[in-house]
């Protein structure tokens, strides 16, 4: 079983590489852009099973994303 995780900076959190780029975007021609934030990508292949997707909750909050100043989400994708 795959599964996809995606984590972004919680909201109200200072993310400097969002920042960068929105303030870059305009330079570049790209008006109107706004909310930029940059987050992680993470894909994993899991064991098939009941269970797989609390194994991920827990293995999300203990170390893939620190659940103080970072919210995430994921995917499982039965092959």
């Amino acid at each position: 079983m795959k599964a996809k995780v995606y984590i972004t900076p919680k909201a109200g959190i200072l993310d400097p590489q969002g920042l960068t780029i929105e303030r870059s975007l305009p330079a570049l021609g790209f008006e109107g852009v706004s909310n930029v934030r940059v987050g992680k990508y993470i894909e994993l292949e899991l064991p098939d099973g009941e269970g797989a997707g609390e194994s991920l909750e827990r293995m999300c909050r203990k170390l893939l994303a620190n659940p103080i100043i970072e919210d995430f989400e994921y995917e499982l994708i039965e092959e």
